[in-house]
């Protein structure tokens, strides 16, 4: 389905909010994919653009109170887990930036407004009048209510259990996608090829272990892993620590020597995640949504470590249910996993296998092709706000 030839390019405003970069990544993806298709888009950050300082702000307290106060973030995430989109305090999230939104839409004139996260703005202002075609994309394995909204038409979700416990709630099921979550362009098509190994300066021969700090590098105990796991002479580690320098330069002073033995590269942020997966045994992450998919779309498993309360915690032991990652309780536990599944064919084999059985290829792409092909019903009618 081409569009580039068409008199209208289809025109899709994506928002997201910067909470972290995986709602940005999947706005992104969406945003190449349709590219590709020959349509246009808008990205949106709209808490930003409507509400600055407070943006800033809850901004501040998400990354201190993931860091500092883990538990204070999970008790609130998950008293709010069940909560309505009716309801006093989901009203009054969803209130955020109905002004700007209704400004954007006037300017933009969009065929469909998609979601990567859930500030619903849009669908709290649509009335029972001709509405934009709506839809979520929900960028993580476990489903907070707050992605719930009898208003928007189309959900695109990571598994079957979560279209399951969407229609539990009411959501009927010809509106939801099981797409997967989207990635950047490069997941598409991950093949592993050796030479990636010697174009990144890579042990070309051991077993490979890829810790991922985060984009922000906030990665609990990084230097106790690479003790552990370098105190082994047969295995290799990459180390990505997105935009923390400081975590990369002590890294590079205190492990030195295995640097210079090649059995330790160190990474600062990275465009080629995919890459390093692609040769990668296993990774160690904090178990974010996007980062989760990425390593399910390379077919290598996860191992994480006391994953904070709330979405991430919920993600890792959804996928440790299936049988594609690891939770451990410290960093021992962690290390004595991580090599005996590097250094064991079976064990690494069937825990691949539970790997694939989770894969979901092109997301991306089949979220735009879901709304572009139902653009037609729209008749050319636009939202009159």
């Amino acid at each position: 389905m081409i569009y580039a030839g068409s008199v209208h390019r289809p025109r899709l405003l994506i928002l997201y909010a910067a909470y972290g970069d995986g709602h940005l990544q999947a706005a992104r993806a969406i945003l190449d994919a349709l590219e590709s298709c020959g349509g246009e888009g808008v990205l949106v950050d709209l808490l930003a653009e409507s509400h600055p300082i407070l943006y800033q702000m809850t901004k501040r307290f998400y990354m201190h109170s993931y860091k500092y106060m883990p538990h204070v973030y999970g008790w609130v995430y998950n008293r709010t887990r069940p909560m309505k989109h009716n309801s006093l305090f989901g009203g009054w999230l969803h209130s955020f930036g109905r002004d700007t939104i209704r400004r954007i839409v006037a300017l933009e004139r969009p065929d469909a407004v998609i979601h990567t996260f859930p500030t619903f703005a849009l669908p709290s202002l649509q009335h029972t009048g001709r509405p934009v075609l709506t839809g979520a994309v929900v960028t993580d394995f476990d489903l907070h209510c707050r992605w719930v909204h009898p208003r928007i038409d189309r959900y695109y979700v990571a598994t079957p259990d979560m279209r399951k416990e969407l229609i539990s709630l009411g959501i009927s099921e010809s509106r939801i996608v099981v797409s997967g979550i989207p990635l950047k362009r490069g997941f598409r098509n991950v093949v592993p090829d050796p030479r990636i190994r010697a174009r990144h300066g890579l042990d070309p021969v051991r077993p490979l272990v890829l810790i991922m700090a985060g984009a922000y590098g906030m990665l609990e105990g990084v230097p106790q892993m690479l003790e552990g796991l370098l105190a082994h002479p047969d295995t290799a580690v990459a180390l990505v620590c997105g935009r923390n320098e400081a975590l990369a330069d002590s890294v590079r002073t205190r492990f030195a020597g295995a640097c210079a033995e090649g059995r330790l590269r160190v990474f600062g942020y990275v465009d080629h995640v995919h890459e390093l997966m692609s040769v990668s045994s296993c990774v160690v992450t904090k178990p974010g949504g996007i980062t989760l998919a990425e390593a399910l779309a390379a077919g290598i498993p996860i191992c994480t470590l006391r994953p904070v309360p709330g979405q991430e915690r919920n993600n890792a032991l959804y996928l440790e249910s299936k049988g594609a990652a690891f939770v451990a309780r410290n960093k021992d536990q962690l290390i004595a996993e991580i090599l005996k599944l590097v250094h064991d064919p079976v064990r690494l084999k069937n825990r691949k296998k539970a790997v694939a059985e989770l894969q979901t290829k092109n997301a991306a792409e089949t979220i735009v092709l879901d709304i572009l092909s139902r653009l037609p019903i729209i008749k050319g009618a636009r939202f009159g706000l």
